[in-house]
């Protein structure tokens, strides 16, 4: 086990080296986190570097972004997915080398096994620098992007499992932002002492300003916002707004979509099947501005998906005041009281997802918003703030059993 501690004083600034296979402008819950990851331990005074896949193709090249100095490895387009690119893996090695002698780092933070975070676990053990990883993935999220029979995918997802194992095992901790999730990791990877450390939100960021007045449509709202991915669903969604639009039309239920992906042209066809090119609107990718806008605007936010290890924009929308249906799988339960901040619904089931929206819509307006005030309280819970100060104790060398105290 990698278990060096970073040297000297206790509150010293340290070198941190994320390890990340995606980082921004790359648009997805793990990219997120590592941006906001190394701006909150930039704001703390660290030198914050991460290595990460090229975004286009080109050589090697460096990055000197306001939270962190971001190496960037020739990369590779995914001939499966739209957008997605990795490093192989003889150079994912070649460049760990590389970057972890010119950096010096006291701690590596890897945020993944494969490729890029494979290499790092591997080099920062020759080296004996102290790694903590962290999983955001699960293999099932690989499905839609191999083009095999069911029984190849089985055996990807079990290699996948137990790499996992065998490589975040070797670092002093690893972590997973739930307890699903990380009792997931136990039963398939074989890791007993994984931390669920949330990912973290900063809630005021979603809230209403002192001042600001957001115009609400004469119609309510339903807001999705992710990745347009198959394993989001969103067209379950979409198929919920059609049966609305059959079954309550005096409700005049109108969704907003936010984000992009490899889906958007299929989402497109479900919504003119269905009819309801009046009452879906796809808003593509969105400014930070607006997407702030779009929770407050909202009066009911949907997660469809399936493979949500915690999900950084339910967070986000509970923040804002804003009453949820979630799906109830994996780790999305853990977000919702039922009749309390909202509702979860059987995966799939459209009709049982319009009911459950129906429910938050014909609620009087004062019941409303207390089930919104619920979902506020238990997203500030998730404070950004807590979650950087745990893994700033494992970086300096905490134990496993003295960080699980804290929790």
């Amino acid at each position: 086990m990698t278990d060096r501690a970073p040297r000297k004083s206790e509150d010293r600034p340290l070198t941190v080296l994320v390890a990340a296979d995606t980082y921004p402008p790359d648009v997805n819950g793990a990219a997120v986190f590592c941006f906001r990851l190394a701006r909150a331990l930039h704001a703390r005074g660290h030198d914050v570097h991460v290595i990460a896949a090229r975004n286009e193709s080109g050589p090697d090249a460096v990055e000197h972004r306001p939270e962190a100095t971001v190496h960037r490895l020739s990369s590779v387009k995914a001939f499966t997915h739209e957008y997605y690119r990795f490093v192989m893996p003889w150079h994912a090695k070649s460049g760990m080398r590389r970057v972890l002698r010119e950096v010096q780092p006291d701690v590596v933070h890897a945020q993944c096994h494969y490729f890029i975070g494979e290499a790092a676990i591997i080099e920062a053990e020759r080296r004996r620098i102290r790694t903590v990883s962290t999983n955001h993935f699960i293999p099932e999220n690989l499905d839609p992007f191999l083009p095999f029979p069911q029984w190849f995918r089985d055996i990807v997802s079990r290699n996948s499992w137990r790499d996992m194992g065998r490589l975040m095992g070797k670092g002093a901790a690893v972590t997973t932002p739930t307890a699903l999730a990380a009792k997931a990791m136990a039963e398939n990877a074989g890791l007993q002492r994984v931390l669920p450390i949330s990912n973290g939100i900063d809630a005021a960021a979603y809230e209403l300003a002192p001042g600001e007045v957001v115009e609400k449509p004469d119609h309510p709202v339903i807001l999705f916002v992710g990745r347009l991915a198959v394993e989001k669903n969103v067209e379950v969604l979409i198929r919920a707004v059609a049966h609305l639009a059959r079954t309550r039309p005096e409700l005049d239920a109108h969704a907003e979509i936010v984000g992009d992906g490899e889906q958007r042209d299929r989402l497109r066809e479900v919504i003119a099947a269905e009819g309801v090119e009046e009452r879906v609107h796809l808003r593509g990718h969105v400014s930070e501005e607006e997407l702030h806008r779009a929770y407050l605007r909202a009066d009911v936010f949907c997660q469809p998906g399936t493979a949500e290890l915690q999900s950084l924009v339910s967070l986000e929308a509970m923040s804002a005041s804003t009453p949820v249906v979630l799906a109830d799988a994996l780790a999305l339960p853990h977000l919702v009281d039922d009749g309390v901040n909202g509702w979860l619904f059987p995966p799939g089931d459209h009709v049982a997802l319009a009911e459950r929206i129906a429910r938050v819509l014909e609620l009087p307006a004062a019941e409303r918003a207390a089930m919104g005030e619920a979902s506020h309280a238990k997203a500030v819970r998730h404070s950004a703030e807590k979650s950087v100060d745990l893994f700033e104790r494992l970086y300096r060398g905490a134990t496993v059993a003295e960080v699980r105290a804290a929790l």
